[in-house]
């Protein structure tokens, strides 16, 4: 390799699969600081590369000037103004295809992610089911980084310094005085998401041992039922819409605790090394997508016994008949049960 190293790592979308990027980056400037990095990737998710070492944002403008066709090319002349020497393409879609392509023919190394994509649908077909674990993302991204000659470890990493947060956010928050959870209670499919009655359970009981709640989600429909939770229970502070999604990172990184469905928000508190526990629908840790350097058990998976054909789906956008309340079988004082046990490590 020359001593001018410079890797682009593309990863466009969605906000899980951009967060579970971060503790592979860090990694890798931890192993490799000679190397500069740009991550590739859309506009509002720059918050998350902010202060790592070696790291810049470059802004995918998808949707406008890098639109299309044409809109690629011309991400591609102002990404090459940048002298990348290396591409990693944590993403594979149809635009990182042909911005790895026009690279390639810059007589750039590129390297595309392996989903697994066969041993994926292996996992979630109702018949001949091969239930095992697959390679996490963590594992994947890694991979690409590997095979472009850049090995890195993520075993043991490295302990990230929190920073005070701002008068802005204590204002909301208040002072942290005691133990923090955050409450992430929705997801992107509802093969996914907890009931809210029993959520609402487990919140009664944690704010009524005098923990403090902070409740995440987005979307006016969201936000109305967060709120509605506040108001009824004391010690629980909704924190959707009231700060941005950088302020809501840093309050996200005081927690002792984030109890997240598989979603985003888990991803969002691991890669900031918070104890992380999900809880499972009709997705399973499985197929790859638990939190960061968590342990096993902080996954509670719905019953297998009653639900054998779980995993159903990879995303939760498609349940199987007969398979739409699984996560009924997950009960809040498995939950609480779950939440002390944490709480007391």
């Amino acid at each position: 390799m020359s001593n001018h190293q410079h890797i682009l790592i593309i990863r466009l979308s969605a906000m899980g699969d951009v967060a579970m990027s971060i503790p592979v980056i860090r990694a890798l400037t931890e192993k490799h600081p000679e190397c500069k990095i740009t991550v590739l990737s859309k506009p509002f998710f720059k918050p998350l590369f902010d202060k790592i070492p070696q790291v810049s944002f470059f802004a995918a403008q998808v949707n406008t000037k890098h639109k299309g066709i044409l809109g690629l090319f011309k991400l591609y002349r102002e990404l090459k103004k940048e002298k990348i020497t290396h591409v990693a393409d944590f993403h594979d879609v149809l635009r990182s295809k042909i911005l790895r392509t026009l690279f390639i023919f810059n007589g750039n190394p590129c390297i595309c992610i392996n989903k697994g994509r066969t041993e994926k649908k292996a996992l979630t077909r109702t018949k001949n089911k091969i239930f095992k674990q697959l390679k996490t993302s963590h594992q994947r991204y890694a991979e690409v980084l590997n095979k472009l000659g850049f090995n890195l470890d993520l075993s043991n990493p490295t302990l990230i310094e929190k920073k005070k947060l701002s008068e802005k956010i204590t204002l909301i928050t208040g002072l942290k005085k005691d133990t923090w959870i955050g409450i992430a209670p929705f997801a992107a499919f509802k093969g996914k998401v907890y009931p809210l009655q029993l959520m609402e359970e487990v919140i009664k009981e944690m704010a009524s041992k005098g923990f403090k709640i902070f409740l995440f989600g987005g979307g006016k429909h969201e936000i109305k039922i967060l709120n509605t939770i506040e108001n009824t229970y004391k010690n629980v502070i909704n924190l959707a819409g009231q700060l941005s999604f950088k302020e809501e990172l840093k309050v996200i990184s005081e927690l002792d605790l984030m109890v997240s469905m598989d979603s985003g928000n888990a991803h969002l508190a691991a890669m900031q090394q918070v104890k992380t526990i999900t809880l499972w629908g009709v997705t399973h840790p499985y197929a790859g997508f638990a939190p960061f350097h968590q342990p096993d058990d902080y996954c509670l998976i719905s019953d297998l016994e009653k639900y054998p054909k779980i995993p159903c789906s990879i995303y939760g956008n498609k349940v199987i008949n007969g398979y739409e309340n699984v996560m009924e079988t997950i009960s809040p004082d498995r939950v609480i049960e779950k939440i002390m046990s944490v709480l007391s490590k």
